[in-house]
Parts: C-alpha cells; structure tokens; sequence
C-alpha cells in the first residue's frame, strides 16, 4: 500500500508540476514583454483561485462537473484541473522572473543571424528559463504531493496517495501506521530541495 501510495503521489506531481509549468509559460511572456493593463490583468487572474481554500476550487469543479460535464467527475483529469488553477502561480512567478533576465537584445540577435523565430525560442529563451521552469516545477511538485482537500474530492476511486493515507489513518489514531507515510512524504521532498537551494545559491552567486 506505501508503494501504490508512492507511485501514485509522484505520478501526479509530476503531472502536475509538468503541465503548470507549459501552461505558465505564455502567461509569463505576456507578463514580461508587455506591460499594458490586459497583460497585468490576464497575469493576475491566476492568482485568484490560488488565494482560495482548496475546498472552494474542489466544490466548484465539482459542482461544474457534475452539471455540464459528468464524464469528467472523479477522473484524473479534474484532478489535475484543480491543481492547476491552485498551483500555477508557483510556475509562473519563476517563469516570470527568468524571462525577466533574459535581455530581449539576444533574442534579437538570433533573429537577424538568420535562425527562424522557432530556432530562437527553443534554443535561446527555452535554454535560459530552464532553470526557473525547474524552480517552478519543484515547487509545484511539492505542493501537490502533499496536498489533501482537493485531492479527497475530486479523485477517482481507489486514489491513495501519501497525504490521504497519512490523514485517513492519522483520524483513526493509528499514527504507528501514519509514520511511515510522513516519513517518505519528507524523503520525496529531499531531492526536490536539493535541486531548489542549488538554484538559489546558482542565482545568489551571480
């Protein structure tokens, strides 16, 4: 059961940090190489549902689920929706600061060696976010593994992941079998954290 809990946990983190992270990036370049107000607006609109109770997003996807989409309800598909719209803005904050290091004058001057603009993206912006995508995709990762409330209504039956066998048999007092839940809830951490504090020491150093 720890296993299948692992297993399961760690495919939809990663799911999650990975599809966060591509749906951020247009967001994040509209942030950066435009300034107007629909740009701030369209940026800020992310935040909104981040700054709600897991609960709230879950009862309204579930509500719109239920209404205009049954076949979606209790799929990991609505999982995934849910933490998107509560974790985005963990990608794009750091998509939006790594684009915001990268001096337009370099894509420019990809552009008029002759690359096409697709060359230019994929070998000049792509390469110089990557590191910030990282970043965002860490914290992503972290932040659905161990989410609960989201998770508890909205995924298919017979989902275990860490957090809701670590709260199911926390509730029961059974903490002798929670532990071991908590303890490789900390250990997938690790690397993770690893990975974010050699970022920032990378970006504190230059």
């Amino acid at each position: 059961d720890l296993g299948t809990a692992l297993l399961q946990t760690t495919l939809l983190a990663a799911g999650a940090a990975i599809l966060a992270t591509v749906l951020a990036f247009p967001f994040a370049w509209l942030a950066v190489r435009f300034s107007g107000p629909l740009a701030r607006t369209v940026e800020g609109a992310n935040f909104i549902t981040s700054a709600m109770p897991g609960i709230v997003t879950a009862l309204a996807l579930v509500t719109v689920a239920i209404r205009f989409a049954p076949a979606l309800y209790q799929t990991t598909a609505l999982v995934l929706c849910a933490y998107l719209l509560m974790f985005l803005p963990r990608a794009l904050v750091n998509l939006r600061s790594g684009l915001a290091q990268i001096p337009p004058a370099l894509e420019e001057a990809s552009l008029s060696l002759g690359r096409s603009p697709a060359h230019t993206f994929f070998h000049v912006t792509l390469r110089l976010t990557a590191p910030a995508a990282a970043a965002g995709m860490c914290l992503v990762f972290v932040a659905v593994a161990t989410e609960l409330t989201a998770t508890l209504l909205l995924a298919p039956t017979g989902t275990r992941t860490l957090a809701m066998r670590f709260w199911s048999l926390s509730s029961e007092l059974d903490y002798a079998a929670a532990a071991p839940y908590a303890t490789v809830l900390v250990l997938l951490s690790i690397p993770v954290t690893v990975l974010l504090f050699r970022q920032s020491t990378k970006v504190a150093a230059a």
